[in-house]
C-alpha cells in the first residue's frame, strides 16, 4: 500500500508499506494491505512502518489523524520527533 505520513513542517515518509501500526485514541491498531475505507484520530504513541523490504521505520507523534482509501494511507500528524 502506499503510505504518507506529513507533519505541518515536512513531509515524514512517502513510499510502499506492507504493514502500519498505530496509536489510536483507544490503543493501538494495524492497517494491512486492502483495509476497508477508514478515517480515526491518532492519540500520542509511534507510529510503526513496516516497509516491504523487511525494514521498519518508528515515528513518535504527539497527536494526528488517518485516512485510509483505495489502498492509500494518508497520515497527519504533529509534535513529531523520530
Amino acid at each position: 500500500m502506499d503510505i504518507a505520513i506529513l507533519s505541518p513542517d515536512k513531509p515524514i515518509f512517502e513510499g510502499k508499506a506492507k504493514m502500519l501500526t498505530l496509536p489510536g485514541l483507544d490503543g493501538l491498531f494495524q492497517i494491512l494491505d486492502n483495509h476497508a475505507p477508514l478515517v480515526a484520530a491518532l492519540g500520542e504513541g509511534v507510529v510503526r512502518v513496516d516497509k516491504e523490504n523487511g525494514e521498519a521505520l518508528k515515528i513518535n507523534i504527539a497527536t494526528g489523524f488517518i485516512e485510509v482509501l483505495n489502498n492509500t494511507v494518508s497520515l497527519l500528524v504533529s509534535g513529531v520527533t523520530e
